[in-house]
């Protein structure tokens, strides 16, 4: 194995194993005490591969926020029609709050929350993660009105809104309560809500 290969090997294990440190502890929280007894490196070790905590707190994230992607990708994948796309970002979103990408939660909404005028770097990296997740709902709702499954007058950007919304604020109450009540009730609500913009047959539009 060339050098190049195992430096980029080594690099992603380190990623891979400070996503969770991060995600559970939070930037500020998380120490390079943590980091290297996670890791299993020295802190030289670690910095032969990242300039600094940041850079390394800025890679893990996107792992994490990539596994979500992915989850997204492999639940659309299985899926046909509008109604059908959007409860598999419902369940996938929703299924966090019991199975977590990452240990600790939401990588997005635990980001957001610590790095809001902290840690301008990692809050502008978790709002583009966002605004992904917010656009491939709104695509998702615009097609189906295009198609003629929903409502032509659905706006897609309020319901991609009200959707990500309600249920990162139900992974917050689930997580800080204890209680998976709060996500099925919001999972249920949703379903709700989508269905009722469904067009009917024999519906003008």
């Amino acid at each position: 194995m060339s050098a190049t290969k195992k430096g980029e090997r080594t690099r992603r294990r380190i990623v891979e194993r400070a996503a969770p440190v991060f995600n559970t502890r939070g930037y500020f929280g998380a120490s390079m005490s943590d980091l290297m007894r996670e890791t299993g490196l020295e802190k030289g070790g670690i910095y032969n591969h990242f300039a600094s905590k940041e850079e390394l707190a800025v890679a893990a994230f996107e792992y994490a926020s990539g596994v979500v992607r992915e989850r997204f990708e492999a639940a659309l994948a299985e899926e046909s029609g509008t109604l059908n796309k959007l409860f598999a970002i419902i369940d996938v979103l929703g299924g966090m709050a019991g199975d977590p990408p990452v240990a600790g939660g939401c990588p997005v909404l635990n980001t957001a929350v610590e790095a809001d005028d902290a840690n301008p770097v990692l809050k502008e990296r978790a709002r583009g993660a966002m605004d992904g997740w917010l656009r491939l709902v709104g695509s998702i709702v615009k097609e189906g009105a295009r198609s003629g499954e929903l409502d032509a007058e659905v706006d897609p950007r309020e319901a991609a809104s009200v959707v990500v919304a309600t249920l990162e604020g139900a992974l917050m109450m689930s997580k800080l309560c204890d209680d998976p009540a709060h996500m099925k009730r919001a999972m249920d609500h949703l379903k709700v809500y989508l269905a009722s913009l469904a067009r009917h047959p024999g519906e003008e539009g």
